[in-house]
């Protein structure tokens, strides 16, 4: 039977670095993953160049049934260590967009200095490889692998969440957490696109690929509503952009959203042209709005868009004006986990130890990255969760 001091399940973003640390660290590590492809993950994120953190991380921009957990590993491991480990490796990288870390060339020279950082600690790596079973033998664990059986006193598990199951995702993770007593946080879709009823979006499906900058936001009460200021993209079946997935976040079924597509003192500029130009409504819209969703708005208000702007009410101003800056709807669901970017909920963090991410229920056995209910906003976070949790895990081994 194969010997190891450390067991990790999983060869994502959180188990290649948590492996390559521990194995530095002196440990005999073996890293064991089922898919064929090596972070494929990794590979796709960022539009293949991979936002691996974000400057301005914060655990303000994560949520959790247990929002403080996230703390102690955030403030262990910032992101300026993951910046120095990317230029020790020679890797070029640029600010894109709020703090947004993204490689010049390609998400492969994160996944090769992972696979440097694993070389450099002598970790063995299985893959693919499949894990049967696992169970506490002694002061340590057994486990049943499609490469034979491994003993090791601790077992890390790194397995990811739900999203994007064609390339491999599973819930083995959350099942082998339940199996050891410990609690689930019911996982759901998250940095997800959201969907509405097809005859009511029938009016916006045309909008399909328009894009523009909104505020958007969700929830009750000043304390309970969540608002961010970003893109918003129309899609056939509903909402998508980089706001709608962050609200996607914090959205609870069967509530609305509130999208504010204009400012409210479009209002007073609208007013002032009527008294400058003989420009149509529809056209003068177009200048602050793209041309298309002028038009469909427009149609939808019942105001004509040839209407001179000498010609139209203050009345119908306002009224135009309001339903742009308060446009309340309520979507029916969401794109799911074929488009979700990563998973809310996961192993509740109330039976995990903040400073070593071990279990409080079975020592030795320990849960980093996305398979632990913390989810990161939009924006390299949830990378940055994978390296602070991997880290705070491999320095308590």
């Amino acid at each position: 039977m194969h010997s190891f001091d450390v067991v990790v399940v999983g060869a994502g973003a959180a188990g290649l670095f948590c492996a390559g640390i521990a194995g530095q660290r002196g440990l005999k590590v073996l890293l064991i993953d089922h898919a064929d492809k090596l972070a494929e993950k990794i590979r796709i994120s960022g539009g293949g160049r991979c936002n691996f953190t974000n400057r301005e991380v914060t655990p303000a921009n994560f949520i959790s049934g247990n929002p403080h957990y996230c703390r102690s590993a955030l403030a262990r491991y910032m992101p300026a260590h993951f910046i120095e480990l990317v230029q020790r490796h020679g890797i070029a990288f640029h600010e894109k967009h709020r703090g947004q870390l993204f490689c010049d060339d390609s998400a492969e020279q994160i996944i090769r200095m992972l696979l440097a950082e694993c070389g450099a600690g002598g970790v063995e790596r299985w893959q693919p490889c499949s894990v049967a079973a696992v169970r506490q033998a002694g002061s340590g664990f057994e486990l049943d692998t499609s490469r034979g059986p491994v003993q090791a006193a601790r077992v890390v598990v790194a397995t990811g969440g739900l999203p994007v199951p064609k390339i491999g995702a599973t819930d083995w993770g959350l099942r082998l957490a339940q199996q050891f007593g410990h609690r689930v946080v019911a996982p759901r879709p998250a940095l997800v696109p959201l969907t509405f009823d097809p005859q009511a979006w029938a009016p916006f499906a045309a909008l399909a690929g328009l894009s523009l900058e909104v505020a958007i936001e969700t929830g009750e009460g000043k304390k309970n509503t969540t608002r961010f200021v970003e893109d918003l993209l129309f899609t056939h079946r509903g909402l998508s952009g980089p706001g709608v997935l962050q609200i996607s976040s914090y959205w609870q079924p069967g509530t609305e959203i509130r999208v504010a597509l204009a400012h409210a003192n479009l209002a007073d500029t609208l007013r002032q042209a009527k008294g400058r130009t003989q420009r149509q409504l529809g056209n003068e819209l177009a200048l602050h709005l793209p041309e298309r969703l002028a038009q469909t708005w427009l149609a939808l208000q019942d105001l004509p868009a040839s209407k001179p702007m000498p010609d139209v009410r203050d009345k119908d101003i306002a009224k135009l004006v309001d339903s742009l800056a308060r446009w309340a709807l309520v979507p029916t669901g969401t794109e799911g986990w074929r488009k979700a970017e990563v998973m809310a909920g996961g192993v509740d963090t109330r039976d995990l130890d903040s400073q070593s991410m071990g279990s409080k229920l079975v020592p030795g056995l320990h849960f980093i990255g996305e398979v632990v209910d913390v989810t990161g906003w939009l924006g390299g976070y949830n990378f940055h969760w994978a390296w602070a949790s991997a880290a705070a895990c491999a320095q308590g081994l």
